[in-house]
């Protein structure tokens, strides 16, 4: 095998930006899984450029020149940038291969535009594709393990590629790490409710740990577990035998059931200083929050409760909500986050549209079945500009102009002063406040009030939400022309356009597939 010029970029921004909240946060947004698959190369003997994109850089400067191999790691929102970036270097006959979430998601349509698509990824399917790296045309090769890998090159073979990245970041820095690997819960909605549970190397974690100190006076770690702490003990013991306490600043998503208060003191003890528990909705999914058998109004107050005892202990918390969910009907559920954000005024609340993320979960076959899942452009797939999948309960002027009044509550000048006078401490009050006035609040309020104008005024834009058509409206193709830029003229032709059926297409073809295998066995018996 020749040694190969290896080119890996880290889509965190899906197109050029420069806002202030970008210019801050975007570097803290790398990901993993590129660094990993940059150490399995260079230790395969070949030479290794990572790019983290954080849309400030220019990526015709910043693009690696003249290599064989280019991997690309992308969420859904920013498929188009990959397409785009995927045909330009195959316009110069460089191997392309796509993987992260979209790749998961999507992995037909990627393989339209890739000549790899990867989805569970370990050292042998990166072997595989270093060994072959040749144009798979006109259709790419899906390559998949059978799991999850069970460890990964830790922070200190990974900090050649981490250290470039931090130094973009211009305040905070933080550090990803990760201690675990899938899910034990099955939140219907989730990537990860498919993927087993499974704690890494707690050795690993231990070095690399100790490692960072040599590198900073107290770092800041961000875990990009999907569910910090299943293995609490374990996890604390950890952290507790690399330094003294505190030595470390820890920012985690975990669960409302994990978060309990003899576990948020050793939280506490141990640096922890912002936590992402996800309540997601007040109707079901009470598993996560000890309140499988709660609902409504009583939620509300156990969450309420429960939340305003972890500010006793963590200084920021984020209470993350799905709105949109089939078993949400009528005003309740909105109504009642309001509730939740008058008794717990100092969490932050952040809100997630419901969207079918092509293969992520099983139930999204169902939506598909139900003829709701919409083609809304890879672009606006972020749980937040867009919602895929036409409401259950809601019609869907109705449906926004809740949103809309949910989120100018939660960002009403009232409720930034609460949540800025309740913050325990000053970051935390910044950073409550820098979301609020950014995209985050009132960027979506005036996004969603351009798009229920769009529903009353346009006739074929409310027939894209209805279903009623595929043709995708002006209005989001002008948006994905401006924030590409320069990468529009390298978006391959019918982009913009994927089948939102394909992942109930295929599942049909294989059951057919099996009847048929079934049938052919059953005559020849």
């Amino acid at each position: 095998m020749k040694n190969l010029k290896i080119g890996i970029i880290d889509l965190v921004s899906k197109g050029p930006s420069n806002t202030l909240w970008g210019r801050i946060m975007n570097a803290n947004l790398a990901s993993i899984m590129p660094q990993v698959v940059a150490a399995w190369c260079e230790q395969a003997g070949h030479q290794v450029k990572l790019i983290c994109y954080t849309g400030r850089e220019d990526l015709n400067k910043e693009l690696p020149q003249q290599v064989d191999l280019v991997f690309i790691s992308s969420f859904s929102q920013a498929a188009l940038l990959a397409y785009a970036l995927s045909n330009y270097f195959r316009n110069r006959r460089v191997v392309t291969v796509l993987g992260g979430p979209h790749a998961r998601c999507y992995p037909d349509d990627s393989a339209k535009y890739f000549d790899y698509v990867l989805g569970f990824t370990n050292k042998s399917t990166i072997a595989e594709v270093l060994n072959n790296c040749c144009p798979q045309g006109p259709t790419g090769k899906q390559l998949s393990a059978d799991k999850q890998p069970l460890d990964l090159p830790g922070v200190r073979e990974r900090w050649k590629f981490i250290e470039p990245t931090l130094q973009k970041a211009p305040f905070l820095k933080m550090v990803p790490m990760l201690a675990s690997l899938g899910c034990p819960y099955t939140c219907s909605f989730c990537i990860d409710s498919v993927v087993p549970y499974q704690p890494l190397n707690f050795e690993t974690t231990k070095t690399d740990l100790q490692f960072l100190l040599t590198k900073f006076r107290k770092p800041l770690i961000a875990w990009h577990d999907p569910n910090f702490g299943v293995r609490f003990e374990e996890n604390i013991e950890t952290i507790a035998a690399a330094a003294p306490p505190k030595s470390f600043r820890f920012a985690a998503e975990s669960s409302l059931s994990i978060l309990t208060e003899n576990h948020l003191k050793a939280l506490r003890q141990n640096g922890f200083e912002a936590l992402l528990p996800g309540i997601e909705s007040w109707y079901e999914l009470g598993n996560k929050s000890r309140t499988s058998h709660v609902a409504g109004e009583e939620k509300v107050n156990r969450i309420s409760e429960h939340v305003n005892m972890m500010f006793r202990y963590i200084p920021y918390v984020q209470t993350n909500f799905v709105l949109g969910l089939d078993s949400d009907e009528g005003d309740g559920p909105f109504e009642l986050t309001k509730r939740f954000i008058d008794k717990t005024p100092a969490a932050f609340p952040g809100y997630s549209l419901l969207t079918a993320f092509g293969e992520a979960a099983p139930l999204n076959l169902q939506y598909q079945k139900q003829g709701r899942v919409l083609a809304f452009p890879f672009h606006f797939l972020n749980n937040h500009l867009a919602m895929n999948l036409k409401p259950k309960n809601y019609e869907w002027i109705k449906f926004y102009d809740k949103v809309i009044d949910l989120t100018k509550y939660t960002f009403s000048v009232k409720n930034i002063f609460r949540r800025f006078r309740a913050a325990p401490a000053f970051t935390s009050k910044w950073m409550n406040f820098m979301r609020a006035i950014s995209a985050e609040g009132y960027g979506r309020i005036r996004f969603y009030r351009q798009v229920r104008k769009k529903l009353i005024e346009d006739y074929s834009f409310r027939r894209f939400f209805e279903g009623e058509t595929k043709q995708i409206p002006p209005f989001y193709i002008d948006i994905i022309r401006k924030d590409l830029g320069q990468w529009w003229q390298w978006l391959p032709q019918g982009a913009t356009e994927h089948d939102p059926n394909a992942y109930l297409n295929k599942s049909l073809k294989t059951e057919s597939a099996e009847i048929r295998q079934l049938k052919t066995e059953s005559i020849s018996r």
